[in-house]
C-alpha cells in the first residue's frame, strides 16, 4: 500500500506521519516513510530525535557539497533507499526526498523529486508513506493511480480547511481515495467547520492533545511519550483503518 499524507503547514501532518508508520511497524508491517517535506522533521516524529533527524537531513547535502563528479551516486530506488536512508524504532526505514538539487545529472540521489520517489518506489509486500510537503504542488504531480490513499489533515481554521479541500480534490481527480483526519478537535464546532467543507469524504478524528503538543516541544515521537494518550489513540486508530482498507 502507498499512502500520502498532505495538508497545510503545521496542520500536524508529520506527527500524524509518524505515528502512523509506527503503529503500523508495531502491528507487523513493513514499513518506508518517506519524508518529502522541504523541512525534513519526520525523524522526530518517528522517534530518531533531533540529532538522528538531522543527520538523516544532511546525508544528501553531503552529497551536494562533494561534488557531482567525485561523488558516488546512486542510479536505482533500493540504492537511493539503502544509502540515504536510516532504521527508526520499530523497524521503520525512513529516507529523505525533499528536493532536487542537480536535476539534469541524470542520477536519483541528485534528480530524484519526491512525487518520482514515490511514484516508483514498488510497495510489494511494504507499505510506503510519505509526508508530503506543505500544500498540493506534489499531489499535482502524481499520476492518476499512483498513491492508494491520501490521508488529508485538517485542523478547524478556514486556510487549513482550504488547503484541505484542494488536497482532497486534487486525489479525487487521480482516483486516489481519500481520507480527511480532522486534526486538533477541541469541540463539536471544530468538527462541524471541517465537516462543513470536507463532509462528503471519509474522516477520522483527532482530538486535541496536551501529550502530543508536549511530545513536538520537546521533540520526541509522541507514541513514545504516552502511547495510551488521547489523540495518539486515535491517530493508531487510523492504521488500523488503513490496514482494512482493500488495495
Amino acid at each position: 500500500m502507498k499512502i500520502a499524507v498532505a495538508g497545510k503547514g503545521g496542520a500536524g501532518k508529520t506527527t500524524i506521519s509518524g505515528t502512523i508508520a509506527r503503529a503500523l511497524a508495531r502491528s507487523g508491517h513493513d514499513v518506508m516513510a518517506v519524508d518529502a517535506d522541504v523541512n525534513p522533521m519526520l525523524g522526530i516524529s518517528l522517534g530518531l530525535g533531533m540529532d538522528g533527524t538531522e543527520r538523516l537531513a544532511g546525508i544528501r547535502q553531503e552529497l551536494s557539497e562533494s561534488g557531482a563528479e567525485d561523488a558516488i551516486h546512486e542510479h536505482t530506488i533500493d540504492g537511493l533507499i539503502e544509502r540515504f536512508g536510516e532504521d527508526a524504532p520499530d523497524g521503520v526505514r525512513v529516507v529523505v526526498a525533499s528536493r532536487v538539487d542537480m536535476p539534469d545529472h541524470g542520477c536519483l540521489c541528485c534528480g530524484v523529486s519526491a512525487d518520482r520517489l514515490l511514484r516508483e518506489m514498488e510497495a510489494g509486500g511494504r507499505t510506503v508513506l510519505g509526508d508530503l510537503e506543505a500544500g498540493i504542488g506534489v499531489l499535482t504531480r502524481m499520476q492518476t493511480g499512483s498513491l492508494d490513499v491520501v490521508l488529508v489533515v485538517a485542523n478547524p481554521t478556514p486556510k487549513s480547511i482550504e488547503v484541505a479541500r484542494r488536497a482532497a480534490q486534487t486525489a479525487v481527480s487521480r482516483e486516489i481515495r481519500v481520507l480527511v483526519v480532522a486534526n486538533r478537535i477541541a469541540g463539536e464546532e471544530d468538527l462541524a467547520a471541517i465537516r462543513s467543507v470536507l463532509g462528503e469524504h471519509e474522516m477520522a478524528i483527532v482530538p486535541e492533545d496536551a501529550v502530543i503538543a508536549r511530545a513536538d516541544a520537546e521533540g520526541v515521537a509522541p507514541i513514545d511519550l504516552d502511547e495510551n494518550a488521547p489523540g495518539v489513540r486515535a491517530i493508531v486508530a487510523i492504521s488500523e483503518r488503513l490496514v482494512a482498507l482493500p488495495v
